[in-house]
């Protein structure tokens, strides 16, 4: 309960530091989104809140302009709609940072499972992933440091969104199923830690995922899956019949 209480706080203080810390890199990345096509450099998305409401996320623009009028939602490393600049920004996850904004605005907390769309996403999930929207959405969880190659796994699929419904989000809701569960500060310190360690260091970032997943009791398949050893295949979500 002490951390419940706490949380709001922490996430308030933390993202503070981070928008002052990294401001040169934030600003620097957004004049050179706006230099590229002189467009606005930032990416209001729509996405899914906390008790099902919709919320706008702002996102530092890595693909064209108007890239969801495509309707696909899932991006792959290879999509046409990614910029130059883009690459970059989503390689060293520079896009995520204008989030923190979201999260001093209340929308978000710096950890808590990823928001979601409502085609292709919320509007897909079982009464048990509905617990995802019990919580704020957050920059970061477990799933987002096994998943990472997000943009890889879909890269070669004809249809992005069906295959990370299949691959991706069954275990994704899991994992944010487990968080959930077990919150608390210092689960968020480590996830934060290992986020961090994911951008320089994919494989040891993942071994600590595993290696919280094992402690918090979850079942031997989503431990294996973070392993990442196998190749993904598609299976049926947390409360499917």
């Amino acid at each position: 309960m002490t951390s419940y209480f706490l949380k709001r706080p922490f996430d308030i203080i933390f993202s503070a530091t981070v928008l002052v810390v990294f401001s040169p890199l934030l600003i620097g990345s957004l004049i050179a989104v706006w230099l590229q096509d002189r467009k606005n450099p930032f990416f209001m998305a729509t996405r899914v809140a906390r008790n099902g409401g919709d919320f706008t996320m702002m996102k530092v623009r890595s693909m064209v302009v108007d890239a969801q009028s495509s309707g696909v939602n899932s991006t792959g490393a290879g999509d046409m709609r990614i910029t130059k600049v883009g690459h970059f920004i989503r390689r060293y996850k520079v896009d995520e940072l204008s989030q923190f904004i979201n999260v001093l605005i209340g929308d978000m907390s710096v950890v808590g499972p990823r928001p979601n769309t409502r085609a292709w996403g919320v509007d897909l999930y079982t009464t048990v992933e509905q617990d995802l929207l019990s919580v704020r959405p957050g920059i970061t969880d477990l799933s987002s440091i096994i998943f990472s190659d997000e943009g890889d796994i879909l890269k070669d699929e004809p249809h992005p969104d069906e295959a990370y419904n299949a691959l991706i989000r069954p275990w994704k809701s899991r994992l944010g199923l487990l968080y959930i569960a077990h919150q608390s500060l210092s689960l968020d310190f480590r996830i934060i830690l290992l986020t961090a360690l994911a951008v320089i260091n994919k494989d040891k970032a993942r071994k600590g995922v595993v290696r919280i997943v094992a402690q918090l009791g979850a079942e031997q398949a989503l431990v294996d899956v973070c392993k990442r050893n196998t190749p993904l295949v598609p299976v049926s979500p947390p409360g499917a019949l």
